[in-house]
């Protein structure tokens, strides 16, 4: 089968796409015909060696994926060869099949369209997580999303709106704010017009937010920190911009606040039923059409390495998937 291989932790450029023995299920895993592949900044951060996981080299790139079953392995009683799933793998997404431990899979209603269910889990997945377990928010609550037209962005806006939220998106030019707009934002602010601190004063009423998502860290970290309110809480996510602030803890005690942090793929190691649970969840609001994955862009498999370019550069609207 075709795979896209990282056989050192180098620069984007050198992954490839080749031809590898094809998988097979041993005891406790399926394999799946992978229909679709989504596309998330640790992918990229992985292959270079950046990511707090290192894989034994060669690896398969690729952390998600939707597709179908072909076989189980021993032991495996839950699935069953032609069910439509969505499954993590941390690495192998991104070629014609994939083995992943039965216990990381989902069976899907064969309604759902596989493309969407691929973009869901890690996304979805975090902040779900972060908005309900780590921040605890509330109906009637502000919730300020930064990086608002990413893929956690957008995913973070449709959760909020699901959990009663008032939503402030904050992103980087008109395109993505229009996406943040049509996930169902309440507040539109482009930090690179406008100031930051100002606009969410004004939208608050000068009573700060409640909770803020922050998938990207730098500059803006401090003023979204100094625009919450008391007892406000604040999501950290990652470094999409590269990088790690810091925090003068002051601000912290002034506003009562708290940081609080968010390392979803420990949490469903650490916490697999809840995990689950989570996960089921999600997957029944992408039946019930409660939640739709924004998807801007799609790869084959042979462009699996601009796939992950697309992402890493911060340049993709929502989520950008690789399909076989």
């Amino acid at each position: 089968m075709k795979a896209l291989l990282c056989r050192n932790f180098a620069p984007l450029e050198e992954l490839t796409v080749e031809d590898v023995p094809d998988p097979v299920a041993g005891a406790g895993q399926v394999l799946i015909d992978v229909r679709a592949a989504s596309v998330n900044y640790p992918d990229a951060l992985m292959v270079q060696g950046k990511y707090q996981v290192r894989p034994a080299l060669p690896f398969v790139a690729g952390g998600e994926l939707a597709g179908t079953i072909r076989t189980v392995g021993e032991g495996v009683k839950h699935l069953q060869p032609g069910m439509p799933v969505i499954a993590l793998t941390m690495t192998g997404a991104f070629a014609e099949q994939a083995v992943a431990d039965a216990r990381m899979v989902l069976a899907l209603d064969p309604a759902v369209d596989l493309g969407s269910a691929a973009a869901m889990p890690m996304t979805y997945g975090t902040m779900h997580h972060a908005l309900s377990d780590r921040a605890q928010l509330q109906a009637g609550e502000t919730l300020l999303v930064l990086g608002a037209g990413g893929g956690i962005g957008t995913a973070t806006i449709e959760l909020g709106k699901i959990a009663g939220a008032t939503v402030i998106a904050a992103a980087s030019g008109a395109e993505k704010l229009a996406a943040a707009q049509r996930c169902g934002a309440d507040h539109l602010i482009d930090y690179t017009q406008e100031d930051l601190r100002a606009r969410l004063k004004e939208i608050t009423g000068d009573e700060g937010v409640d909770v803020v998502c922050d998938p990207v860290g730098g500059s803006y970290t401090e003023a979204a920190l100094r625009s919450t309110g008391w007892r406000g809480r604040y999501l950290v996510i990652g470094f999409a911009a590269g990088e790690i602030p810091k925090i003068a803890l002051n601000l912290v005690l002034l506003k009562g606040c708290s940081i609080v942090g968010v390392f979803w793929g420990d949490f469903i190691r650490r916490e697999p039923q809840q995990g689950a649970k989570q996960l089921l969840q999600l997957a029944t609001w992408l039946r019930e059409g409660r939640i739709h994955p924004l998807i801007s862009a799609r790869y084959p498999l042979a462009e699996g390495r601009e796939a992950l370019r697309h992402v890493f550069e911060r340049r993709a609207i929502g989520k950008v998937l690789v399909v076989p």
